[in-house]
């Protein structure tokens, strides 16, 4: 019950923080981009079974991949991307303390 209670306020309620704290005049519309970046999740619909609470998804699901971070993290260097990259890594962050709690 921590561990799913941890997991999702890392993934809606520490966003919501940071778009309040860092992005204050435009927090709306950045907090609404950081809940769409939730839609990496649909790469678990490749996986059999779609959930399993005892599996990381890191390096598991390929838009959790490496190669993918690798990419969320090219999208901090450039401004029209860059709210987009922290909020792919805000949730590849989310996940990789959800696979450290195992």
């Amino acid at each position: 019950m921590l561990r799913t209670c941890i997991h999702y306020g890392l993934h809606f309620i520490f966003p919501l923080l940071i778009a309040l704290f860092i992005f204050r005049k435009q927090w709306k519309t950045v907090y609404f981009i950081f809940i769409l970046v939730m839609f990496i999740d649909l790469d678990h619909l490749l996986a059999t079974p779609i959930f399993d609470p005892n599996r990381c998804s890191i390096n598991f699901h390929p838009l959790h991949s490496y190669y993918a971070i690798a990419v969320y993290i090219g999208f901090l260097i450039f401004k029209k991307t860059r709210i987009l990259g922290i909020g792919l890594l805000l949730h590849i962050f989310a996940d990789v303390v959800d696979c450290w709690m195992m």
